[in-house]
């Protein structure tokens, strides 16, 4: 569900829990396009036979696509009104706790840890984790950095 908030509250967001977005499933398509896209075709991520003798027992998403959506989730959860311009204006802090498996389902949840005042809008550091269905530990866990321009 979307959290909507005026760009005039944006000050107090500081702490929200914006709770978890709705599952996806991670499908070899999804990770063959990717691999596609970053000139990555490493047979753990793109050969779901020979990934079956590999250290994860089967075909695994790139780290990196795992946290491509970060953003896909963080739009799902978020929107801040009366704003000119959005930006993803990086990260602070990445880890890839564990493999997503090809066929697993994740999820993405965040808060926001901070507001900051910057030239003509809002910085906003968000601790997100994308986990994966039925796992004792995350997929990743990272701080986003995400501007908003009036």
């Amino acid at each position: 569900m979307t959290t909507t908030v005026a760009y005039a509250d944006a000050p107090g967001l500081a702490g929200t829990d914006l709770g978890w977005t709705d599952w996806i499933e991670v499908t070899q398509e999804r990770v063959d396009l990717f691999a596609d896209a970053t000139d990555d075709h490493q047979w753990i991520h793109v050969d779901p036979e020979r990934a079956k003798d590999g250290p994860f027992g089967a075909a695994v998403a790139h780290g990196f696509l795992s946290l491509s959506l970060t953003v896909k989730f963080w739009s799902e959860l978020f929107d801040l009104t009366d704003v000119t311009t959005r930006v993803n204006y990086g990260l602070d802090k990445v880890r890839f706790v564990s493999p997503v498996k090809v066929g697993a389902k994740i999820r993405g949840g965040a808060v926001i840890a901070e507001v900051t005042e910057i030239a003509g809008g809002y910085q906003f550091a968000v601790d997100q984790t994308i986990e994966i269905d039925g796992a004792t530990k995350p997929a990743v866990v990272a701080r986003g950095l995400y501007r908003f321009y009036a």
